[in-house]
């Protein structure tokens, strides 16, 4: 897989392109603990119906480094979205479709609630909202949810973030079969992607994101006018579809859309069964599907 890098922001982004460099931009953003590969075989059917690909590993993912070492290594939502305008911004891109699931399509829902004018629609995973309300997020949540959450208040110690530093990789490994009970992926597959959290800054990129959506600790001040619009939970008014795995073992899915309201008129939900929370990886003609859609619609 050959990948390529450019600076953006405050990170040298490294990144897979597939597809003509004419094709309509579509940009695919993952999550937590996945990398690029998950997009492998959507980027695929993408690239063949000739719309033009960008996969870019986040901040403290795989090759992607941070340009000076006195830049905080945040994981906070706000700098995940600032991330992604920069690589647009560096690739003259002025609108893409955007397609992510976890902290990637947290990214992408930001940019799209906050920056509709670069977005051309938005399929997103792996929440139905995917922006956290992070002045309301010491409220507790049901139980059996709670019980679910474990790894992210593990993550607000010490004991969890040495943890995750010494057993990175198992541990990831064990969220996957937790969050995705249906997908039978085999160890070249986690492999793959497992190589990407050997990167230096990724403890502590995964340390802050947990801990700063409780308000457990202070953001990167360079997000702060950022944080501040979505204490407001802003709309999403760009084309969406939504997909939500039937499976997922973090956000198990509820029938009753409770989030409609945070979208406009362009917007659908879908449940696809025997998939948990790594929808584009577990349903790749799906995902790609909707993209595709959207392209369509958009051309």
């Amino acid at each position: 897989m050959t990948l390529k890098t450019i600076q953006a922001g405050v990170l040298e982004v490294a990144y897979r392109e597939l597809g003509p460099a004419d094709g309509q931009p579509v940009i695919l953003l993952h999550g937590f603990p996945y990398d690029i590969h998950c997009f492998d075989e959507v980027g695929d059917l993408l690239a063949a119906r000739g719309l033009r690909c960008l996969i870019p590993y986040l901040r403290g993912y795989g090759p992607t480094r941070f340009l000076s070492a006195d830049t905080p290594r945040s994981g906070q939502q706000a700098a995940l979205a600032a991330d992604l305008l920069a690589f647009m911004d560096a690739l003259s891109i002025d609108r893409a479709l955007l397609g992510g699931f976890d902290w990637g399509g947290r990214a992408a829902c930001i940019v799209a609630a906050l920056w509709p004018e670069r977005v051309t629609g938005l399929v997103s995973g792996g929440h139905p909202y995917n922006i956290h309300d992070i002045p309301h997020a010491r409220q507790p949540a049901a139980p059996d949810q709670e019980a679910r959450l474990w790894y992210q208040y593990y993550f607000h110690t010490e004991r969890g973030c040495l943890g995750l530093e010494q057993n990175r990789k198992d541990l990831a490994c064990y969220l996957w079969r937790l969050w995705s009970p249906s997908w039978d992926f085999d160890a070249d597959t986690f492999a793959k992607s497992a190589a990407a959290f050997d990167n230096p800054d990724f403890v502590a990129v995964v340390i802050h994101s947990y801990r700063h959506r409780y308000a457990s600790v202070a953001g990167d001040p360079a997000y702060d006018a950022i944080e501040k619009r979505l204490e407001a939970q802003p709309l999403i008014t760009v084309p969406t579809r939504v997909l939500l795995g039937a499976d997922d073992g973090v956000f198990p899915t509820d029938l009753e859309d409770h989030y409609r309201h945070l979208y406009g008129p362009d917007y659908q939900r879908s449940l696809l069964p025997g998939v948990g929370h790594n929808a584009p990886q577990e349903a790749p003609q799906a995902f790609a599907a909707a993209l595709i859609e959207l392209a369509d619609t958009s051309a």
